[in-house]
């Protein structure tokens, strides 16, 4: 089994932290009216208390895996 590496590797934690599963965070990613990936990173941590980590990491997965749709 491979360990999950890159920005997916913090899923568990901030599932943990925040208590709700990775794609809610996701949804209020994709339905936010903003788009660049650093506004969504401080939207997320002014807005929902994320810490930077972790709405880095959200940030990047969701834009990463929207562009590839």
């Amino acid at each position: 089994m491979t360990s999950v590496k890159g920005p997916a590797s913090y899923f568990p934690s901030i599932e943990k932290t925040y208590g709700q599963p990775v794609s809610h965070w996701q949804q209020l990613i994709r339905t936010s009216p903003l788009t660049k990936h650093m506004e969504l990173v401080a939207w997320l941590k002014a807005e929902h208390g994320l810490g930077h980590g972790h709405a880095n990491a959200l940030v990047a997965h969701t834009l990463s895996e929207d562009r590839g749709k």
